[in-house]
């Protein structure tokens, strides 16, 4: 086999629709907003964009509809040197999602319609073997279906990829995926959906990591938003903290940061701790700009935050 590198991501692309308020109106109701943002996201796109802008050679595997919203994607990956393994479907609309943002606090909520994405199957996974198989890291999502995510997983561990799983969102996925990642990466609410209790201290943190690497997985890196990452496994149990360096005003992009980030670093060969500190910079810088894609940082940026905080 050639010598594998760089990223392989499989996961969606869908046009973010951003709002901005104070509060969800409630049912029935119509609110003022204070603003409004279109732009490309999607948790795999948003994670190969972060990890394209943080220097990695990075694949997109995904299918996207023939129209506006799908060209918008194409745009964004050649302006970051992503290279799109995207199939452009004509008889599907390209996924779109509705963003609200609390303009006060950059809390967020969210509603993803996958579109064309939601259609990838397995077979679409064997169609890039070669990428995956071909790449150092591999990372995916549960935004497109469940059962493609676990044959990319088993496809790429079995060729020796180092494997970046995020099950998120906190959709049923198949027990035999921990077997098959090296790092499985949820944030706390999906860490609490999965393992049946609140994350709410490090030491929840750790009993959650514990449980998921007896279930099969190498390492469990717990993604607690300002209070940083809990890693557990391979001899470690840590928190990373948070890094930022402005004030923050949307955390909608935060864990696809984090992970663009984290991968980019893997791709160079760092350890866990370090990579999870560069993963940490990607997002502290993401969280301090609106949008998802938009938001993702450069590496120039990334390494001075990690100079200003070592």
């Amino acid at each position: 086999m050639a010598e594998q590198k760089g990223i392989a991501i499989l996961g969606i692309y869908v046009a973010d629709t951003a709002y901005l308020a104070g509060r969800m109106p409630k049912i029935g109701e119509t609110i003022s907003g204070s603003g409004f943002s279109l732009g490309p996201g999607g948790k795999g796109s948003n994670q190969a964009v972060a990890a394209g802008r943080a220097g990695a050679d990075v694949s997109f595997i995904s299918k996207i509809g023939d129209d506006p919203f799908g060209k918008m994607a194409l745009e964004i990956y050649e302006e970051t040197g992503v290279t799109a393994k995207v199939e452009v479907m004509p008889d599907m609309p390209s996924g779109a999602a509705f963003i609200f943002v609390n303009d006060q606090t950059g809390e967020n909520a969210i509603i993803v319609y996958p579109g064309a994405a939601g259609t990838i199957s397995v077979a679409d996974v064997e169609a890039q073997r070669d990428v995956i198989e071909g790449a150092k890291v591999f990372v995916t999502q549960l935004e497109q279906p469940a059962d493609a995510a676990l044959a990319a997983l088993t496809m790429a561990k079995a060729a020796g990829v180092t494997t970046v799983f995020n099950p998120a969102p906190a959709n049923p996925f198949d027990d035999a995926c921990y077997a098959q990642t090296d790092y499985f990466v949820p944030n706390e609410s999906e860490a609490a959906a999965i393992v049946g209790f609140d994350i709410a201290s490090e030491e929840d943190a750790r009993r959650a990591g514990e449980i998921f690497v007896e279930r099969g997985v190498g390492t469990a890196l717990i993604t607690l938003g300002d209070k940083g990452v809990y890693i557990h496994g391979q001899g470690l149990s840590t928190r990373i903290p948070a890094m930022t360096n402005a004030a923050v005003i949307d955390t909608a992009g935060a864990g696809d940061a984090f992970i663009g980030g984290f991968a980019a670093a893997l791709s160079e060969g760092r350890g866990v701790e370090d990579a999870v500190r560069m993963g940490c910079a990607t997002a502290g810088i993401a969280v301090t700009r609106r949008g998802t894609a938009p938001a993702m940082p450069s590496r120039a940026e990334i390494d001075a935050l990690l100079g200003e905080t070592a």
